[in-house]
């Protein structure tokens, strides 16, 4: 039986054997121990930072080097199995793994040495994979990686209301099955970016969305009863002094009381589910079918006057119970028609209204065709300036800073909504919240579904709304309420 020493220098030769003679383990070694250096050396780095910030800096830290540090453990045993063959298929003797005698302090150090090593590579590995987690479901990772791609969504998602919400609560969300479903999508999107394959624009993902009730409705509740809603809406005209003009709407939100569903949430999102559509478009516009179950559970279905279906058009058309996404489609990438855009800088104090024309001309300069955002963000600006140094040279003069917070502010309605590298014009996407910029709401309340009976699904305008006032100045109403 070998003593100790004489395993031990067993144990020697075939770790020599293994790192000493074998190029591909020595390999592994040197990309191990390089990319373990490096990632603890820039994790430290980025921790006295206060994180990283620069989008590909997450990926480079806890993707792509941990995926090297693990490959160059595994090419060590690689190697060494590799090499095992090679000298069997050329017949050279091979030497069976020595038999580790723990009774032997030289062997029990040795093995400490081997756990603490392994434990220290499991703690990075680790460590990075948490981290690489945290840096795919961030907002950097999904809107910023792919730059042209993902750039109108994330200019879009900064300036809505969900913009401190991560992108992979509403997109992903809980579970581990919808996780693994948008990891292969992502595989597939990078591929497509990989290989300039993505549509332009690229399109909503109305088909791949989540079901609203494991999303929206872990923040929202439709059918808690929310009433009557005042809502103030503010428009300027294109007019010397850009006037004011203000609606205002009391919405009928609804939800559930004593006395059932009512209004807009309570009769379309009642938890029975009530009501179901086909579309025979992929962007859900085009509605041929609509089925209500009334309050005594009866069905009623009306077919669209106007939008003449086919069976096949039906067939192949997309049926589905109506949920939160079918009227707020664009609840966070939400993309303004110019002129919205520029009332929601005036009303901002962004642009002054002291500046003559200034919608006016600002909409001009913003509806002609640019090749590129660099081309747009130039022709506004000069041609701000121009106008009012040649019109009204008093006011450029006077009121330069005013021209400037314009000049930006204009420029910045522009770069939000319109992306020429990537085929995204004014009002690509429809948002069917409302009906004046899209038809939205007519969609199916235009009067031209009918049931066989003769009905038709409401097109009264009162059942959503009541207009108190209709693009008034200074309308009475609001001193009323106490608004104003």
């Amino acid at each position: 039986m070998p003593t100790a020493r004489e395993r031990l220098a067993l144990w020697g030769r075939t770790i020599f054997r293994v790192l000493g003679q074998n190029r591909l383990s020595q390999a592994g070694v040197v990309v191990t121990t390089a990319t373990g250096i490096s990632m603890v050396f820039l994790w430290v780095i980025e921790l006295l930072r206060g994180g990283h910030g620069h989008p590909y800096s997450g990926i480079i830290l806890f993707l792509i080097l941990p995926g090297l540090f693990v490959a160059g453990l595994l090419l060590i045993p690689a190697g060494y199995f590799l090499q095992r063959w090679r000298d069997k298929k050329a017949g050279r003797a091979v030497e069976p793994p020595p038999p580790v005698d723990f009774g032997s302090p030289k062997v029990r150090r040795v093995a400490t040495f081997v756990v603490a090593a392994t434990l220290l590579n499991a703690t990075i590995v680790g460590f990075a994979s948490y981290k690489g987690l945290e840096v795919m479901d961030s907002v950097e990772f999904c809107g910023e990686a792919c730059h042209t791609v993902m750039a109108p969504e994330l200019a879009a998602y900064r300036g809505s209301p969900h913009s401190r919400i991560g992108c992979v609560e509403c997109h992903i969300g809980e579970g581990a099955s919808w996780f693994v479903k948008s990891k292969l999508s992502g595989t597939r999107q990078v591929v497509a970016v990989a290989l300039k394959t993505y549509s332009k624009p690229i399109p909503s993902p109305v088909h791949h969305l989540r079901p609203a009730r494991e999303t929206c409705e872990q923040c929202h509740w439709p059918q808690r009863f929310t009433g009557d809603r005042v809502v103030i809406k503010k428009k300027y005209a294109e007019d010397e002094k850009s006037t004011e003009l203000t609606t205002v709407l009391v919405m009928h939100v609804g939800g559930h009381n004593a006395q059932g569903t009512v209004g807009i949430h309570g009769r379309h999102l009642d938890a029975g589910s009530r009501i179901s559509y086909t579309a025979i478009d992929g962007r859900r516009q085009e509605i041929a079918r609509v089925t209500w179950k009334d309050d005594t559970g009866k069905e009623v279905e009306f077919a669209s006057t106007e939008v003449k279906a086919t069976p096949e058009q039906l067939a192949k058309g997309e049926t589905r119970a109506m949920d939160c996404v079918d009227c707020h489609n664009r609840p966070t990438h939400a993309f303004e028609l110019p002129h919205r855009g520029l009332d929601r800088e005036i009303t901002a104090g962004s642009i002054s209204r002291d500046l003559p024309f200034v919608k006016k001309k600002a909409l001009e300069l913003l509806k002609v065709k640019y090749t590129s955002q660099e081309e747009a963000s130039k022709a506004i600006e000069a041609g701000l300036r121009a106008f009012y140094a040649s019109e009204h040279p008093d006011v450029a003069a006077a009121k330069k800073a005013e021209l400037d917070r314009a000049v930006k502010a204009v420029q910045s309605v522009y770069l939000r909504n319109v992306f020429p590298n990537m085929d995204l014009d004014w009002g690509y996407h429809p948002n069917n919240i409302g009906h004046e910029d899209f038809p939205g709401c007519f969609r199916c309340h235009n009067g031209n579904l009918e049931a066989k009976d003769g009905t038709t699904v409401s097109a009264d305008c009162e059942a959503c709304h009541q207009v108190l006032a209709m693009e008034e100045e200074n309308p009475e109403i609001l001193t009323q309420l106490g608004l104003k």
